[in-house]
């Protein structure tokens, strides 16, 4: 790119101008740092921070001490609502590493912080330019997108198109304001420079885009085809108790949710969920006779459900069917 120099200074002026305030944007706590972008990965913005997720879970794990020493169920229970939780155990995993590994300081060198469990290559320069102010690329899919038109990129930006997107990022990260150059990158493909027909007349290095169809990249690859899944669930109550079943090793362990079983009963609640490219109907029915718990089940008390670690899906279910039944 001819006058790097001036693309960054754009980005740099633009975002101190009009950069949004979010709360890890006002720390330099590499512990901070890290638990938003993890919690961010795979959720809005506007969902960690309007439930309150982001404050909560610092609240209840305030530093690495407190996180690498928390339980399953305490730390499933704090991440509740967020999906993929894989993420918190990795997380927690990250936080004992650093207490193992590292005396209890969060490493600086991004080849350490790369090292840590769950961590990528992403995750890894946010941190470093973040936090320690350290010229380290990062590209998500708003930088992606940015990238790729500002370079009028047509290579699919899932295969070849994300690596040269990497190449450029490297580049152009500012060596001397590389927290500021990175979140006005990001915030513009946030803002401005979105999916579909950007808004080309308020971006600040529209100058510099090659493009002449924004609207038109970034190319993906065919998506993977959605497949129909049909769960056939169990509701039982007795006794001021319900039957649920803890899932066992996978991206849900240690969480409760009704029982799979053939339907023996009627049929008292039906919905449709999502969860990656799975799309499922779940089916609920009672039972015409005696149900006895099975192996990883339990009867649990309905007045202790709420503390429970609970699948969105199945508490919705759940919600349903006992305010049905009460």
């Amino acid at each position: 790119m001819e006058d790097a120099a001036g693309f960054r200074g754009a980005v740099v002026k633009w975002f101190m101008a009009e950069g949004l305030d979010f709360p890890w944007r006002r720390t330099r706590d590499p512990y901070a740092v890290l638990v938003s972008e993890v919690m961010l990965q795979q959720t809005q913005i506007a969902t960690v921070l309007g439930r309150g997720y982001y404050a909560r879970f610092l609240d209840r794990f305030p530093d690495l001490p407190t996180l690498a020493a928390a339980g399953d169920e305490e730390l499933l229970k704090a991440w509740e609502g967020l999906g993929y939780y894989r993420r918190a155990r990795f997380l927690r995993e990250a936080a004992r590493a650093v207490m193992e590994r590292h005396g209890g300081v969060f490493p600086s060198k991004p080849s350490e912080i790369l090292a840590l469990p769950g961590v990528g290559r992403y995750t890894a320069g946010a941190v470093a330019s973040f936090a320690f102010g350290q010229a380290e690329p990062i590209v998500d899919g708003n930088i992606a997108r940015v990238l790729m038109r500002l370079m009028d990129c047509e290579d699919p930006v899932d295969g070849r198109g994300m690596a040269r997107a990497w190449e450029w990022a490297e580049v152009l990260v500012d060596p001397k304001h590389p927290r500021e150059f990175n979140s006005g990158l990001m915030e513009l493909g946030q803002r401005l420079c979105r999916p579909g027909v950007p808004d080309c007349l308020s971006c600040p290095v529209s100058r510099w885009c090659r493009t002449r169809e924004p609207a038109g990249l970034p190319i993906k690859a065919k998506r993977h085809e959605v497949t129909e899944v049909a769960e056939t669930l169990l509701f039982a109550e007795r006794d001021g108790k319900v039957l649920l079943r803890q899932l066992g090793a996978g991206r849900r362990e240690g969480m409760w949710r009704l029982p799979e079983r053939e339907p023996s009963g009627p049929l008292l609640y039906q919905a449709k969920y999502g969860i990656t490219r799975y799309r499922v109907t779940m089916a609920v029915h009672g039972s015409q006779k005696p149900v006895r718990a099975g192996d990883g089940e339990a009867w649990q008390e309905l007045e202790k459900l709420k503390d429970l670690v609970i699948p969105p899906a199945d508490r919705r279910a759940l919600d349903e069917l006992l305010g049905s039944s009460g």
